[in-house]
């Protein structure tokens, strides 16, 4: 396999510390503010406000479906318009769409702030991780590994830092101790901004119109490439278990009479695991075949998804949490790398970008296609679900993917 993208030369190597320390703190904040904004005060504020269980379910549907809707656009214009100005833009939503939320009282406001905010993630996701692929070429794995850590660090800490406002300002009448929590997120969108004001792009595009034209080669460019389709098979695969985990556990842990601090240490332990693996996956993504990283990441989610319900004891679930944690720590790394080789220099944006509304897609619809089987054939077959799709995608993969190199010569 020839790869396309070259890596970037002639950068010392404390620049490139510093270079990946902006980016993290960076992603750090970002995902803190965007976090807090959501865990756990978006559906206490919307019940405070009045809104029904169908509300908050729809509202909190909303911001994932800008995700979908814009990381591949997003990536398409950054290709042609340069990353700096779609950070910009980013860093300026992170910044004010928190403060907008001190102002609703009616549950239906919420929709499109909540689509707006989505729009900031949805931005930054794709952008971030091209500039990392292409500074850090040959160590792309690694360094898109030590980015995913920092940002979840961000969103771990975030509903601790939210749950402690919301209870230290319970007394105060009314909305105020919500508002609190919006500025608080606001300010931690303050270094945000204030950091993409500061990149500096090596080669500055020229501003022009982007024709539809453009956006239409890139989505078949990526789309008509059997390795590419393939590989963004499988992050969708992955987070539809991903999103069956987070949302159906808790649920199934209640029923088996496990204590919700019980639980908490189960999603914890998940967390701290993905934060501490994905540097090191990433640095064997660098050096092994990515595909065969993918397949045994992919496999050991479903597996570990599965194997929900058959466990009924608390040791049970600390062991399917991790290896669930191993399992998407192993593959999506590894699957962004590998589009990274893929790619042509001229699209890797707008490639990434697609990449990141799959993602999206799977993340979506696993909680309501398994949700359906569940209500229809119980939690067993819902489990197995994610099994069966892990499965079926290994092997569209392991077919797409056959031949060619997928490690530096």
């Amino acid at each position: 396999m020839t790869t396309t993208l070259e890596p970037q030369k002639g950068y010392p190597a404390f620049n490139d510390r510093r270079m990946m320390y902006y980016i993290s703190l960076l992603g750090f904040f970002a995902i803190f503010s965007t976090t807090i904004s959501k865990n756990p005060v978006l559906p206490l504020f919307m019940q405070s406000i009045g809104s029904n269980d169908t509300v908050i379910g729809l509202i909190s549907a909303i911001s994932p479906f800008a995700g979908i809707l814009f990381s591949f656009p997003v990536g398409v214009l950054s290709d042609r318009l340069g990353r700096r100005r779609l950070l910009i833009t980013a860093g300026a939503i992170f910044l004010i769409a928190p403060l907008l939320y001190i102002f609703v009282d009616q549950p239906l406001w919420m929709i499109p702030i909540r689509f707006f905010h989505g729009t900031a993630t949805a931005i930054l996701g794709p952008v971030i991780s091209t500039i990392i692929v292409e500074r850090f070429f040959d160590r792309k794995g690694e360094m898109l590994g030590k980015y995913a850590s920092s940002t979840l660090i961000g969103r771990t800490l975030a509903p601790l830092a939210g749950g402690i406002i919301l209870s230290f300002f319970a007394a105060y009448p009314g909305l105020f101790r919500f508002r609190i929590v919006y500025v608080a997120a606001a300010i931690a969108a303050v270094p945000v901004f204030v950091m993409t004001l500061f990149y500096r792009e090596k080669n500055d595009r020229p501003l022009k119109v982007i024709t539809l034209s453009a956006f239409k080669k890139s989505f078949v460019n990526f789309f008509s490439h059997r390795r590419l389709r393939a590989i963004a098979l499988v992050d969708m695969a992955s987070y539809f278990a991903f999103g069956t985990f987070e949302t159906f556990l808790p649920l199934f842990l209640a029923s088996k009479g496990i204590d919700p601090y019980q639980t908490g240490i189960v999603f914890a332990v998940q967390v701290l695991l993905i934060a501490a693996t994905k540097p090191v996956f990433g640095w064997f993504a660098d050096r092994i075949d990515k595909r065969i990283q993918i397949c045994a990441g992919l496999l050991l989610s479903g597996i570990s998804i599965a194997a929900i319900a058959l466990s009924s004891s608390f040791t049970h679930f600390i062991a399917i949490s991790i290896g669930t944690g191993l399992g998407i720590s192993l593959s999506t790394v590894a699957t962004s790398a590998f589009v990274a080789d893929l790619a042509k220099e001229e699209e890797i944006g707008a490639s990434m970008g697609a990449l990141s509304s799959i993602m999206d897609i799977g993340h979506s619809t696993g909680p309501l296609v398994t949700g359906i089987i569940i209500i229809v054939a119980g939690f067993t077959a819902g489990f197995f679900a994610s099994l069966v799709l892990a499965l079926v995608i290994t092997g569209v993969f392991a077919w797409s993917a056959k031949g060619g190199r997928t490690v530096p010569s």
